[in-house]
């Protein structure tokens, strides 16, 4: 009774592994068959190997049945043409576009930060001037307070003598100016009157064909303008008030930040020189004597060619008995600081005068003289007095004259051309001094020596 279970479970065991065998055999069956089909399914579907290695090993994947594969969309017959990918934005752009590019957004960074400096400029241009004015006197009066000190003269002493003894000089020139005029003022309204008759006769006696009525309708004309601007004469004459606060304040503020240069000039660039960045500072600091003595040529020069300018043109008026030939030299001296315009503006006004007051004669005679001082002045003393340093280019000229004026009116054209000049040497000097940085970090081919790396080559 004990022996039967065990028999039967032998049995049951045997029957259970013969099962477990067939089921391996059917499933290796199974797999060849599945081997077979996929063998001959159409290249389309055929599924490629991928050709790219993956990054990590993954686990493989069941095979798919047929249905799934068949329902994969077909790869493009072999006569379809070869569509190529797409290339960056970046290499599709063509290379002049992308440098005018480049170069267009700097120039508008530019622009924008210069725009915003005018108006800043703007805004405080009273100071801006004032401290403007005060270097140019500064680089005019500082080689006097140098050759003081190199005589032993305290530096507060000599910057006190030679300030007070400059605006002495300025304060007197402008006082002469107005007392001539004052004192000529009467004698030469009746000898404008009498030269406006004079040049009546002239215009109707000459080869122009000028009638009495057209003489007429222009001084009626002339009549009626004036009468219909008196509301804005009168509005000018009120401001004027304002104007002279404003031109006293201004030369308070001269003269307080030129005793301060004259002073204390080189503790004050020093300080500059630290809020510029630090790379940048040894080449500010080699640019800025130099700049400076392109300022002080300048200055000294244009001051000499202006005397120049006024003694000989004064002379000429005046003995050719031309009223208020002094007021008109003096005239000539201060308009001499604006390049080009000046001299035709205040040569203009010389002859005017000569012209209402002592005909046309003596207005040719005063415009000859004029024109010969200036060809003089133009061709012989600016390049014998300034010399290279501040050489600048005549439409240069020309062009930062009409800025200055369009910017901010006399003032601007008076600073327009120093400015430009010392911009010029201030350029020249950081390019050659970048180019020498660039060689001074190149590094020498070996066994090169110091002279063979010279630029004389020895």
């Amino acid at each position: 009774m004990s022996r039967v279970p065990g028999w039967l479970g032998r049995v049951g065991a045997g029957i259970s592994m013969l099962g477990e065998r067939l089921d391996e055999r059917l499933d290796e069956r199974r797999a060849e068959v599945e081997r077979e089909e996929e063998s001959e399914l159409p290249d389309p579907v055929r599924p490629e190997p991928a050709t790219e290695p993956a990054a990590e090993p993954v686990a493989e994947p069941e095979p798919a049945s047929v249905e799934s594969r068949q329902e994969h969309v077909p790869a493009p017959p072999a006569y379809a043409p070869a569509v190529a990918a797409r290339p960056e934005p970046v290499a599709a752009v063509p290379w002049g576009l992308r440098v005018a590019a480049e170069a267009g957004w700097r120039l508008l960074v530019l622009a924008g930060a210069l725009w915003v400096l005018i108006k800043v400029i703007s805004s405080v241009q009273l100071v801006v001037f004032a401290f403007i004015a005060a270097l140019l006197i500064t680089a005019l009066l500082q080689p006097t307070v140098a050759r003081l000190r190199r005589h032993g003269v305290p530096r507060g002493l000599a910057t006190a003598l030679t300030a007070i003894l400059g605006f002495v000089i300025m304060g007197l020139v402008g006082w002469f100016v107005v007392w001539q005029v004052q004192e000529n003022i009467d004698a030469l309204s009746d000898q404008v009157q009498d030269g406006i008759d004079e040049l009546r006769k002239w215009l109707l006696n000459s080869p122009f064909h000028v009638t009495e009525d057209q003489i007429n309708d222009i001084a009626k004309s002339l009549r009626e303008a004036i009468g219909a601007n008196t509301d804005e004469i009168t509005s000018a004459g009120l401001e004027g008030v304002t104007v002279i606060v404003e031109a006293m304040t201004g030369i308070l503020l001269t003269m307080f930040s030129t005793l301060f240069l004259l002073y204390d000039g080189r503790r004050i660039w020093d300080w500059t020189l630290k809020l510029v960045p630090a790379q940048a500072r040894p080449g500010i600091a080699g640019a800025g004597p130099r700049a400076w003595r392109t300022l002080t040529a300048y200055v000294r020069g244009t001051v000499i060619v202006a005397l120049i300018d006024a003694i000989f043109i004064g002379l000429g008026i005046f003995f050719l008995d031309v009223p208020m030939a002094v007021p008109l030299a003096v005239f000539i001296f201060l308009f001499a600081f604006i390049p080009l315009v000046g001299a035709v503006v205040s040569g203009a006004l010389a002859v005017v005068v000569a012209l209402v007051t002592q005909g046309v004669f003596t207005a040719v005679m005063t415009l000859a003289v004029v024109l010969a001082v200036q060809q003089i002045e133009g061709h012989i003393l600016q390049p014998f007095i300034l010399g290279r340093a501040v050489r600048v280019h005549p439409l240069a000229v020309v062009l930062a004259v009409a800025a200055g004026g369009m910017v901010s009116g006399i003032g601007g054209a008076v600073v327009a051309v120093p400015l430009v000049a010392v911009t010029n040497t201030v350029v020249v000097y950081l390019r050659a001094w970048s180019r020498g940085e660039a060689l001074r970090q190149t590094p020498e081919p070996r066994g090169a020596t110091a002279v063979d790396a010279s630029p004389s080559g020895g």
